[in-house]
Protein backbone atom coordinates (compact mmCIF):
# COMPACT_ATOMS: atom_id res chain seq x y z
CA UNK A 1 0.00 0.00 0.00
CA UNK A 2 1.15 2.97 -1.32
CA UNK A 3 1.82 5.73 1.78
CA UNK A 4 2.99 9.83 1.67
CA UNK A 5 5.31 12.08 3.63
CA UNK A 6 4.08 14.87 3.11
CA UNK A 7 6.14 18.17 4.89
CA UNK A 8 4.69 21.64 5.52
CA UNK A 9 7.66 23.22 2.81
CA UNK A 10 5.61 21.39 0.15
CA UNK A 11 7.46 18.28 -0.15
CA UNK A 12 6.59 15.03 -0.83
CA UNK A 13 8.06 11.58 -0.23
CA UNK A 14 6.43 8.02 -0.75
CA UNK A 15 7.36 4.52 0.37
CA UNK A 16 5.45 1.52 1.34
CA UNK A 17 3.18 1.86 4.25
CA UNK A 18 3.29 -0.63 7.65
CA UNK A 19 2.32 -0.13 11.27
CA UNK A 20 -0.98 1.44 11.87
CA UNK A 21 -3.29 2.46 9.20
CA UNK A 22 -4.14 5.94 10.47
CA UNK A 23 -2.84 9.01 9.24
CA UNK A 24 -0.66 11.24 11.75
CA UNK A 25 1.14 14.16 11.77
CA UNK A 26 4.10 15.64 13.99
CA UNK A 27 7.23 17.58 13.73
CA UNK A 28 9.60 15.87 11.58
CA UNK A 29 13.08 14.92 13.09
CA UNK A 30 15.96 12.53 12.21
CA UNK A 31 18.02 9.82 14.38
CA UNK A 32 20.72 8.89 13.58
CA UNK A 33 21.58 6.26 16.29
CA UNK A 34 22.66 2.67 14.47
CA UNK A 35 20.71 0.22 17.02
CA UNK A 36 18.09 1.00 19.39
CA UNK A 37 14.72 1.76 17.31
CA UNK A 38 12.45 0.26 20.18
CA UNK A 39 14.13 2.55 22.55
CA UNK A 40 13.50 5.52 20.42
CA UNK A 41 9.88 4.30 19.83
CA UNK A 42 9.05 4.27 23.53
CA UNK A 43 11.27 7.14 24.45
CA UNK A 44 8.70 9.80 25.77
CA UNK A 45 10.59 12.87 24.75
CA UNK A 46 9.36 11.78 21.31
CA UNK A 47 6.37 12.29 21.73
CA UNK A 48 4.20 14.73 18.97
CA UNK A 49 6.90 13.69 16.74
CA UNK A 50 7.77 11.42 13.48
CA UNK A 51 10.63 10.21 13.99
CA UNK A 52 13.02 9.64 10.33
CA UNK A 53 15.58 6.43 11.10
CA UNK A 54 18.60 7.27 8.91
CA UNK A 55 20.34 3.85 9.58
CA UNK A 56 19.60 1.62 6.35
CA UNK A 57 17.87 -0.97 8.14
CA UNK A 58 15.69 -1.29 10.90
CA UNK A 59 13.63 -4.24 12.55
CA UNK A 60 16.35 -6.81 11.99
CA UNK A 61 16.59 -7.82 15.74
CA UNK A 62 12.71 -7.40 15.97
CA UNK A 63 10.90 -5.93 19.43
CA UNK A 64 11.76 -7.98 22.83
CA UNK A 65 9.90 -7.84 26.39
CA UNK A 66 13.00 -5.43 28.32
CA UNK A 67 14.07 -2.47 26.22
CA UNK A 68 11.18 -0.25 25.87
CA UNK A 69 11.50 3.05 27.40
CA UNK A 70 7.80 3.62 28.47
CA UNK A 71 4.79 1.53 28.91
CA UNK A 72 3.59 2.42 24.88
CA UNK A 73 4.84 3.76 21.56
CA UNK A 74 5.13 7.33 22.22
CA UNK A 75 6.27 8.70 18.64
CA UNK A 76 3.55 10.05 16.39
CA UNK A 77 5.29 7.68 12.93
CA UNK A 78 8.56 6.33 12.02
CA UNK A 79 10.28 6.37 8.50
CA UNK A 80 12.66 3.64 7.63
CA UNK A 81 14.47 2.84 4.34
CA UNK A 82 14.66 -0.79 4.41
CA UNK A 83 11.95 -2.72 7.12
CA UNK A 84 13.53 -6.50 8.39
CA UNK A 85 10.21 -8.59 7.94
CA UNK A 86 12.25 -11.70 9.55
CA UNK A 87 14.14 -10.50 12.66
CA UNK A 88 16.71 -13.02 14.37
CA UNK A 89 16.99 -12.35 17.93
CA UNK A 90 16.74 -15.21 20.82
CA UNK A 91 14.32 -12.35 22.77
CA UNK A 92 12.34 -11.43 20.02
CA UNK A 93 8.66 -11.63 20.29
CA UNK A 94 7.84 -10.06 16.96
CA UNK A 95 8.49 -7.81 14.40
CA UNK A 96 8.60 -4.01 14.46
CA UNK A 97 5.67 -4.10 11.74
CA UNK A 98 3.09 -5.73 14.40
CA UNK A 99 4.32 -4.03 17.48
CA UNK A 100 3.36 -0.65 15.75
CA UNK A 101 -0.14 -2.41 14.40
CA UNK A 102 -1.01 -3.25 17.54
CA UNK A 103 -0.60 0.53 18.84
CA UNK A 104 -2.17 1.99 15.40
CA UNK A 105 1.00 3.77 15.00
CA UNK A 106 2.03 4.48 11.42
CA UNK A 107 5.32 4.36 9.23
CA UNK A 108 6.65 4.33 5.81
CA UNK A 109 9.14 2.28 4.55
CA UNK A 110 11.44 1.95 1.16
CA UNK A 111 12.09 5.65 2.01
CA UNK A 112 15.27 7.84 0.55
CA UNK A 113 15.46 8.75 4.46
CA UNK A 114 19.01 10.14 3.93
CA UNK A 115 17.39 12.57 1.16
CA UNK A 116 14.78 13.73 4.14
CA UNK A 117 17.49 13.86 6.97
CA UNK A 118 19.17 16.33 4.59
CA UNK A 119 15.90 18.24 3.69
CA UNK A 120 15.55 18.53 7.76
CA UNK A 121 18.74 19.77 7.73
CA UNK A 122 18.75 22.52 5.17
CA UNK A 123 15.58 23.98 6.12
CA UNK A 124 15.29 22.99 9.91
CA UNK A 125 12.71 21.20 12.08
CA UNK A 126 9.16 21.41 10.53
CA UNK A 127 5.84 19.72 10.79
CA UNK A 128 5.02 16.68 8.61
CA UNK A 129 2.39 14.31 7.98
CA UNK A 130 2.01 10.72 6.87
CA UNK A 131 -0.96 9.96 4.66
CA UNK A 132 -2.30 7.00 2.75
CA UNK A 133 -3.70 10.11 0.44
CA UNK A 134 -1.94 11.14 -2.53
CA UNK A 135 -3.27 14.74 -2.76
CA UNK A 136 -0.81 16.71 -1.35
CA UNK A 137 -3.14 19.40 -1.07
CA UNK A 138 -4.71 17.99 1.15
CA UNK A 139 -2.05 17.21 3.17
CA UNK A 140 -0.93 20.91 3.23
CA UNK A 141 -3.92 22.11 4.39
CA UNK A 142 -4.43 19.88 7.28
CA UNK A 143 -0.82 21.08 8.30
CA UNK A 144 -1.24 24.77 7.83
CA UNK A 145 -4.23 24.34 10.24
CA UNK A 146 -2.15 21.99 13.44
CA UNK A 147 -1.07 23.97 16.33
CA UNK A 148 2.68 24.35 16.22
CA UNK A 149 4.61 21.77 18.10
CA UNK A 150 6.19 24.70 20.19
CA UNK A 151 2.96 25.42 21.22
CA UNK A 152 1.71 22.11 22.61
CA UNK A 153 2.73 21.01 26.40
CA UNK A 154 3.57 17.25 25.60
CA UNK A 155 4.51 16.75 29.22
CA UNK A 156 1.07 16.53 30.55
CA UNK A 157 0.36 13.49 28.09
CA UNK A 158 3.17 11.63 29.32
CA UNK A 159 4.23 12.46 32.84
CA UNK A 160 2.46 9.79 35.59
CA UNK A 161 -0.81 11.11 36.95
CA UNK A 162 -0.06 10.09 40.65
CA UNK A 163 2.53 9.34 42.82
CA UNK A 164 3.76 6.09 42.71
CA UNK A 165 6.73 3.93 44.07
CA UNK A 166 8.81 2.67 41.71
CA UNK A 167 11.33 0.54 43.58
CA UNK A 168 11.82 -0.34 47.11
CA UNK A 169 14.71 -1.17 48.72
CA UNK A 170 14.94 -3.78 51.78
CA UNK A 171 16.66 -0.83 54.00
CA UNK A 172 15.65 1.17 55.84
CA UNK A 173 18.73 3.48 55.31
CA UNK A 174 18.59 3.43 51.73
CA UNK A 175 18.35 6.79 50.20
CA UNK A 176 15.15 7.96 48.80
CA UNK A 177 15.22 9.95 45.39
CA UNK A 178 11.95 11.47 43.84
CA UNK A 179 11.60 11.92 40.26
CA UNK A 180 9.74 14.76 38.85
CA UNK A 181 7.99 12.67 36.15
CA UNK A 182 8.48 15.04 32.84
CA UNK A 183 8.63 12.00 30.71
CA UNK A 184 10.96 9.89 32.65
CA UNK A 185 12.72 6.77 30.95
CA UNK A 186 12.57 3.30 32.33
CA UNK A 187 16.44 3.17 32.15
CA UNK A 188 16.53 6.28 34.70
CA UNK A 189 14.37 3.98 37.53
CA UNK A 190 16.75 1.15 36.76
CA UNK A 191 19.80 3.52 37.42
CA UNK A 192 18.77 4.83 40.45
CA UNK A 193 17.45 1.56 41.86
CA UNK A 194 20.74 -0.66 40.65
CA UNK A 195 22.21 1.74 43.51
CA UNK A 196 20.20 1.16 45.98
CA UNK A 197 18.28 3.69 46.36
CA UNK A 198 14.18 3.94 46.39
CA UNK A 199 12.75 6.04 43.72
CA UNK A 200 9.25 7.39 43.61
CA UNK A 201 7.83 9.48 40.93
CA UNK A 202 5.49 12.38 40.86
CA UNK A 203 3.96 14.21 38.51
CA UNK A 204 4.74 17.11 36.22
CA UNK A 205 2.69 19.44 38.45
CA UNK A 206 3.54 18.40 41.80
CA UNK A 207 4.32 21.29 44.27
CA UNK A 208 7.20 21.52 46.29
CA UNK A 209 5.34 20.79 49.43
CA UNK A 210 3.98 17.68 48.60
CA UNK A 211 7.57 16.66 47.04
CA UNK A 212 8.98 17.78 50.35
CA UNK A 213 6.08 15.67 52.87
CA UNK A 214 7.68 12.33 50.69
CA UNK A 215 11.24 12.94 52.63
CA UNK A 216 13.35 13.36 49.79
CA UNK A 217 17.16 12.60 49.93
CA UNK A 218 17.36 13.63 46.19
CA UNK A 219 15.66 14.82 43.67
CA UNK A 220 16.01 14.25 39.78
CA UNK A 221 14.38 15.96 36.96
CA UNK A 222 13.96 13.45 34.34
CA UNK A 223 13.94 14.15 30.22
CA UNK A 224 10.69 14.91 28.51
CA UNK A 225 9.29 16.38 25.15
CA UNK A 226 8.22 19.88 23.92
CA UNK A 227 9.32 23.21 24.70
CA UNK A 228 10.81 24.29 28.11
CA UNK A 229 9.17 27.77 28.17
CA UNK A 230 5.87 26.17 28.32
CA UNK A 231 6.56 24.30 31.62
CA UNK A 232 7.36 27.59 34.17
CA UNK A 233 5.17 25.89 36.36
CA UNK A 234 7.46 22.78 37.33
CA UNK A 235 10.28 24.85 37.35
CA UNK A 236 8.90 27.24 39.82
CA UNK A 237 8.36 24.33 42.08
CA UNK A 238 12.07 23.41 41.63
CA UNK A 239 13.18 26.22 42.43
CA UNK A 240 11.53 26.40 45.68
CA UNK A 241 13.88 22.77 46.59
CA UNK A 242 17.10 24.32 45.41
CA UNK A 243 19.55 23.91 48.44
CA UNK A 244 17.13 21.84 49.96
CA UNK A 245 18.59 18.33 48.44
CA UNK A 246 21.07 17.29 46.27
CA UNK A 247 19.33 17.61 42.83
CA UNK A 248 20.32 16.49 38.83
CA UNK A 249 18.57 17.40 35.66
CA UNK A 250 18.61 15.52 32.46
CA UNK A 251 17.96 16.65 29.14
CA UNK A 252 14.33 18.92 29.40
CA UNK A 253 14.99 18.19 33.24
CA UNK A 254 18.21 20.06 32.63
CA UNK A 255 16.69 22.99 30.70
CA UNK A 256 13.72 23.59 33.10
CA UNK A 257 16.37 23.80 36.39
CA UNK A 258 18.25 26.11 34.10
CA UNK A 259 15.70 28.73 33.35
CA UNK A 260 14.21 27.99 36.84
CA UNK A 261 17.72 30.25 37.91
CA UNK A 262 17.21 32.38 34.98
CA UNK A 263 18.91 31.33 32.54
CA UNK A 264 17.16 31.06 28.80
CA UNK A 265 16.71 28.14 26.81
CA UNK A 266 16.52 28.38 22.33
CA UNK A 267 15.14 25.99 19.55
CA UNK A 268 18.00 24.37 17.92
CA UNK A 269 17.61 24.30 13.90
CA UNK A 270 17.42 20.23 13.57
CA UNK A 271 17.96 19.00 16.93
CA UNK A 272 20.86 16.41 18.50
CA UNK A 273 19.05 12.61 17.90
CA UNK A 274 21.90 9.83 17.77
CA UNK A 275 23.86 7.71 19.94
CA UNK A 276 27.59 9.12 18.81
CA UNK A 277 27.35 12.60 20.02
CA UNK A 278 31.10 13.68 21.10
CA UNK A 279 30.24 15.62 25.14
CA UNK A 280 33.59 16.88 26.92
CA UNK A 281 33.46 16.90 30.84
CA UNK A 282 35.02 20.23 31.15
CA UNK A 283 35.89 19.37 35.16
CA UNK A 284 38.53 16.44 34.17
CA UNK A 285 39.00 16.99 30.17
CA UNK A 286 37.67 13.42 28.78
CA UNK A 287 35.31 13.03 26.14
CA UNK A 288 32.28 10.96 26.32
CA UNK A 289 30.49 9.39 23.36
CA UNK A 290 26.62 9.88 24.23
CA UNK A 291 23.51 9.87 23.25
CA UNK A 292 20.95 12.58 22.41
CA UNK A 293 17.13 13.78 21.65
CA UNK A 294 16.73 17.50 22.34
CA UNK A 295 15.62 20.15 20.19
CA UNK A 296 16.24 22.83 23.08
CA UNK A 297 19.38 24.18 24.28
CA UNK A 298 20.53 26.79 27.06
CA UNK A 299 21.81 29.79 26.26
CA UNK A 300 25.32 30.61 28.38
CA UNK A 301 25.13 33.77 27.62
CA UNK A 302 22.18 33.93 29.69
CA UNK A 303 23.69 31.53 32.23
CA UNK A 304 23.61 33.15 36.21
CA UNK A 305 26.74 33.89 37.85
CA UNK A 306 26.18 30.69 39.90
CA UNK A 307 25.46 28.27 37.27
CA UNK A 308 28.97 27.22 35.21
CA UNK A 309 28.80 25.15 32.11
CA UNK A 310 30.14 21.35 32.76
CA UNK A 311 30.04 19.80 29.73
CA UNK A 312 29.91 21.41 25.72
CA UNK A 313 29.64 19.22 22.61
CA UNK A 314 31.92 19.07 20.18
CA UNK A 315 30.03 19.13 17.15
CA UNK A 316 28.95 22.52 17.64
CA UNK A 317 29.66 24.03 21.35
CA UNK A 318 26.37 24.13 22.79
CA UNK A 319 25.72 23.40 26.46
CA UNK A 320 26.01 19.98 27.26
CA UNK A 321 25.62 20.08 31.12
CA UNK A 322 25.83 22.94 34.00
CA UNK A 323 26.78 22.63 37.71
CA UNK A 324 26.40 25.08 40.31
CA UNK A 325 29.10 27.31 42.35
CA UNK A 326 27.61 25.95 45.72
CA UNK A 327 25.04 24.43 46.21
CA UNK A 328 24.42 20.21 45.64
CA UNK A 329 22.57 20.68 41.88
CA UNK A 330 24.06 19.60 38.46
CA UNK A 331 22.20 18.79 34.86
CA UNK A 332 23.07 17.09 32.00
CA UNK A 333 21.41 17.71 28.17
CA UNK A 334 22.32 14.51 27.10
CA UNK A 335 20.45 11.05 28.22
CA UNK A 336 23.00 9.42 30.77
CA UNK A 337 21.26 6.58 31.39
CA UNK A 338 21.44 5.77 27.19
CA UNK A 339 23.72 2.96 26.05
CA UNK A 340 24.01 3.20 22.46
CA UNK A 341 26.70 1.04 22.34
CA UNK A 342 29.52 2.37 24.86
CA UNK A 343 28.63 2.64 28.40
CA UNK A 344 30.21 6.05 28.97
CA UNK A 345 28.00 8.15 31.25
CA UNK A 346 27.09 6.14 33.67
CA UNK A 347 29.10 7.86 35.92
CA UNK A 348 27.05 10.70 36.66
CA UNK A 349 24.82 8.42 38.45
CA UNK A 350 27.47 7.46 40.19
CA UNK A 351 27.79 10.76 41.31
CA UNK A 352 24.44 12.35 42.14
CA UNK A 353 24.18 9.16 44.04
CA UNK A 354 27.20 9.22 45.92
CA UNK A 355 26.43 13.09 47.01
CA UNK A 356 22.84 11.99 47.92
CA UNK A 357 24.02 9.60 50.30
CA UNK A 358 26.90 11.81 51.90
CA UNK A 359 24.29 14.11 52.13
CA UNK A 360 21.65 11.63 53.64
CA UNK A 361 24.72 10.65 56.58
CA UNK A 362 25.82 13.69 57.35
CA UNK A 363 21.81 15.08 57.85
Amino acid sequence: MDRYLVLEDGSVFSGIGFGGLSDNSGEMVFNTTMTGYQEVLTDPSYAGQIVNMTYPLIGNYGINLTDSESSKIQVAGMLVRELCDTPSHTLSVENLDNFMKSQHIPGIRQLDTRAIAKRIRTSGVMRGLITDSPDASVALKTLKNLDAYGDINFVNGVSTNKISQKTQINDTNAPRVVISDCGVKNNIIRMLSSRGCEVISVPDDTSYKDILDLKPDGLLVSPGPGDPNLLEYIGDNIKELIGKMPIMGICLGHQIIAESLGAKTFKLKFGHRGGNHPVQDLRTGKVYITAQNHGYAVDPKSLPLDLKVSHVNLNDGTVEGLVHGTLPLFTIQYHSEAAPGPMDNTYLFDEFVHTVKTMKAII
